[in-house]
């Protein structure tokens, strides 16, 4: 659609990247919001965002090497500007972003569970906002439409990540989009009325879980084959994350709810809490 904005020199600006930036921005200051309502303190919700968001760029690329052939056959290209330039696979991003605010938390010696609280509803507006820049390149892009809201993207879309035209699509990368902002939104709310902490967590997990794997039905751009699994149960490998995501949020989610209907005497992560602090 818009692939590009405008130029300083030879120097092209990118929808993508200016959309991103945007995105985590707004992601960083939702969590910073989120985490003081709960007593976090803003400057360590800060610390943890930009390390978290470093973890998620590694972690998409590692995926994306993982998933797609041509980086396996040809290692050079990770040398190469296309890769450094590529989004990476979502989950990649998200599984590495936890991993280090598990990490980091632990060394900060914030709670978890109201921590992950905090950022989940971020995550899902940053992901709103990203999938416009992901429209925008043309990436991501989904399988023919003949429906009224079907797409056509340029030929400098083409160029640029290889999207086929002169045909309509289903703009996959819009209904994340919606779906993504409609997950955050719900997350607000929930925020302020949640009966334990990593309620919002794992209603995200679940929600984003079952969006995502609906959405991949009308995704057709290369995604790559993790040991043969797409090949043999004919999903797709975001499809397969999904399921696992999706699946053990809810187990979590049931857990934890019996858990907090077990104690009278508060939310889970404020005993768990005060346990800590008299430990």
């Amino acid at each position: 659609m818009l692939p590009e904005i405008f130029r300083i020199g030879s120097f092209p600006v990118n929808t993508y990247g200016v959309l991103l930036a945007l995105a985590f921005l707004a992601a960083l200051f939702a969590a910073a919001r989120l985490g003081e309502r709960d007593g976090l303190k803003r400057e360590r919700v800060f610390d943890l965002g930009l390390w978290m968001l470093v973890a998620a760029l590694v972690g998409s690329k590692l995926l994306l090497l993982v998933v797609e052939p041509e980086y396996r056959h040809e290692p050079l290209r990770l040398l190469s500007l296309d890769f450094l330039r590529s989004g990476g696979v979502f989950y990649g991003g998200f599984l590495g972003g936890l991993a280090a605010a598990v990490f980091l938390m632990r060394r900060y010696g914030m709670p978890f569970w109201k921590t992950t609280d905090a950022f989940a509803p971020a995550l899902a507006l940053g992901q709103s906002i990203g999938r416009v820049g992901c429209f925008a390149a043309g990436c991501c892009w989904g399988k023919e439409c003949a429906l009224p809201w079907g797409v056509e993207f340029t030929e400098r879309g083409h160029e640029v990540t290889g999207v086929p035209t002169g045909v309509h699509l289903h703009p996959t990368q819009l209904y994340e989009s919606g779906a993504a902002l409609l997950i955050f939104l719900f997350l607000v709310w929930l925020h302020r009325r949640k009966r334990f902490d990593g309620q919002v967590l794992l209603s995200y997990a679940v929600l984003y879980g079952a969006a995502r794997f609906t959405i991949e039905f009308f995704r057709d751009d290369p995604r790559g084959d993790i040991l043969g699994l797409t090949s043999l149960t004919g999903l797709s490998t975001s499809q397969l994350i999904s399921l696992l995501v999706g699946l053990g949020g809810l187990v979590l989610l049931v857990l934890r709810r019996r858990r907090a209907s077990i104690e009278p005497t508060g939310r889970v992560g404020d005993t768990e809490a005060h346990a800590s602090e008299t430990a």
